[in-house]
């Protein structure tokens, strides 16, 4: 009798312990923490474009993250993500279970990317560079994109010399592994907005293309924040445009030279061989020298007609210009000019 009463509680003690066991794996492999990061609250998970389901549990093994990467595996399977597998940037937090990891790639709950296009973009290298930067694609295929005179045209009417102006400045979430046909859909929406029905046809009432009243305004905009201002600056250029006189630009020196950053343009900028030289060459450089807002662009649209031919930043350097018709009256704005930049030190 001793020895039944035994067996008996040696199978109950086993049934429990097996139970104590299978209650202990289930809450550990899918409600327990098991996301271990020593210094942050969070890290990311990247999941490529091509990424097969060994991939992914090599991709998260190597983030040295997870204890038990077989337990995570055979729970991948039974959960399916074989046939899920989602490509993009997925945050993963301290404490998270097998399970949720798992779910924000199956059900696609990624981190989208903000794309912030302003003017710390000053050319269409630096668009290629920190758009490259921040998503999957590369930078060859951004370039083969705005090297393709057919894409450019039947997307945004614009050719490989001016394709700087298809960019509006504004920021737009995406995936991280968003393709290159969806970031020129982005793109192409933005551009659209901006040139809507009305501006074009200003645009060709005027005599000009969209992509000329975009440089145009770029230099605008380079001179002046101020609308009033560069409606007035715009009247300037378009009179010397009309009168085919060289634009001499300072802002497109800057942009010849790469000079972004300085404040005044030295005689010796003026000596650069570069299509985007007004001092040398007639008419509007090839393209934009920056990324253009939309109240540029109605600035020039509906630029102030006067007779002005020059005009120079006042001495105050609070946006404003002083404006004239005659070299001698702007070579005294000039002079009054310099000698406040001298007085204040600006050298460059």
């Amino acid at each position: 009798m001793t020895s039944k009463k035994n067996n008996k509680w040696i199978v109950t003690l086993l049934f429990f312990g097996l139970f104590a066991f299978g209650v202990y794996y289930i809450y550990s492999t899918y409600f327990a923490g098991a996301i271990h990061l020593k210094n942050k609250n969070y890290t990311f998970i990247y999941v490529e474009s091509n990424d097969t389901f060994e991939d992914v549990i090599s991709d998260i093994n190597a983030e040295n993250i997870i204890d038990d990467v077989k337990a995570f595996e055979w729970l991948a399977k039974k959960m399916d993500l074989s046939k899920n597998i989602h490509p993009g940037k997925y945050r993963v937090t301290n404490g998270m279970t097998m399970r949720q990891i798992i779910n924000l790639i199956k059900y696609n709950k990624q981190e989208e990317i903000k794309l912030t296009y302003n003017s710390q973009i000053h050319n269409i290298d630096e668009f290629v560079s920190y758009t490259a930067e921040k998503l999957e694609l590369n930078e060859n295929e951004l370039e083969e994109f705005i090297s393709d005179e057919k894409l450019l045209k039947q997307n945004f009417n614009l050719d490989p010399d001016n394709c700087f102006s298809m960019i509006i400045p504004a920021s737009c979430e995406v995936s991280w592994a968003i393709k290159l046909n969806d970031l020129i859909y982005e793109l192409k929406n933005k551009y659209n907005l901006v040139w809507n029905t009305n501006r074009v046809n200003q645009t060709k009432k005027l005599g000009y293309t969209v992509s000329e009243i975009i440089t145009l305004a770029s230099i605008v905009q380079s001179e002046s924040r101020i609308a009033s201002e560069q409606q007035k600056i715009a009247g300037v250029y378009i009179n010397r445009l009309n009168k085919n006189m060289m634009l001499q630009a300072d802002p497109t020196l800057k942009f010849a030279n790469k000079n972004f950053d300085v404040q005044r343009v030295l005689d010796v900028d003026k000596e650069i061989n570069s299509s985007y030289n007004t001092y040398k060459f007639k008419g509007l450089p090839p393209g934009p020298i920056c990324l253009v807002y939309p109240q540029a662009i109605d600035a020039v649209l509906n630029y102030t007609k006067h007779k002005y031919i020059f005009f120079c930043a006042k001495p105050s350097l609070n946006g404003y210009s002083d404006f004239s018709e005659t070299y001698i009256q702007h070579e005294k704005f000039a002079k009054a000019y310099q000698k406040e930049m001298k007085k204040r030190g600006i050298n460059r």
